[in-house]
């Protein structure tokens, strides 16, 4: 892990591989940990870097107004990275559609698996959803708060805790008990939203987009897919990656970088 300073904060980061450069985005729920298998199959031909957001990880937060996807971009000019391909999951992914709207000069492709996207409001469905998988909690819980997010986006609706790995659960409960701390962090400072936000402005992404998900996340998520490969202009939706939730590189590594490895190449 290096860190680098970036609009005046010191980012967390792994930089592995050589060739052309990819930047990972970590899910809300989660930090850089998170593409742990990808990193090696990514970096046998790119150079990966895989990014803590500010205020998530190892990434610190100091307390002056900044915006995410300018961060990308100072962290692409810190390390004399003129353009680079984004790949984001979750909020990871909206981060980097808003990165390629804000710096379009500066990303090559999208690969968004579990995407959001900025100004996208959740349906009923996903809210009624939430109340009958997780209900209400303690917002000072933060364990309690970790489980329940677990539940909601690495269960998902359709499955019981006991279908997915253990060891899995328990790794996104210990990732989001951090981002929970780091939410709480990031409430007190002022962080800039992209103006107009992505969800309508999709069809300005330019570069190539590769868009997923899994068939256990909230049906949302594949909802949204639908709709950025509908308006992207050079997008690719891929299938739903079978039984797989919300954080689906960490769950079904290997499909997942098969259609990043044929994407990027």
């Amino acid at each position: 892990m290096t860190k680098i300073e970036v609009n005046g904060a010191l980012l967390a980061y792994d930089d592995t591989g050589s060739g052309t450069p990819v930047v990972l985005l970590h899910a809300g729920i989660a930090d850089r940990r998170m593409w742990r298998e990808q990193v090696g199959p990514l970096a046998a031909r790119h150079r990966v870097i895989a990014l803590d957001l500010r205020g998530y990880g190892d990434s610190e937060l100091p307390p002056t107004p900044f915006a995410h996807h300018d961060d990308v971009a100072g962290l692409l000019d810190a390390l004399d990275i003129p353009r680079a391909a984004l790949i984001g999951c979750s909020f990871g992914g909206a981060v980097a559609i808003d990165t390629a709207l804000a710096h379009p000069d500066r990303v090559t492709a999208l690969a968004l698996v579990g995407t959001a996207a900025s100004g996208h409001e959740w349906s009923d469905e996903a809210n009624d959803l939430w109340d009958s998988l997780v209900g209400e909690i303690d917002p000072e819980d933060f364990a309690a708060n970790a489980a329940g997010e677990v539940r909601f986006w690495v269960v998902g609706p359709g499955r019981e805790p006991a279908d997915v790995d253990p060891e899995l659960l328990a790794f996104a409960r210990e990732m989001d008990q951090r981002a929970l701390a780091a939410e709480l962090a990031l409430s007190a400072i002022d962080v800039a939203e992209l103006d107009p936000p992505a969800i309508g402005r999709l069809g300005e992404l330019r570069m190539p987009v590769l868009v997923g998900a899994g068939t256990a996340d909230v049906p949302d998520i594949s909802r949204l897919a639908d709709r950025i490969a509908a308006e992207a202009p050079h997008a690719i939706r891929l299938p739903d990656v079978p039984d797989a939730g919300h954080l689906l590189p960490l769950e079904r590594p290997a499909p997942v970088n098969a259609a990043l490895l044929d994407f990027l190449s």
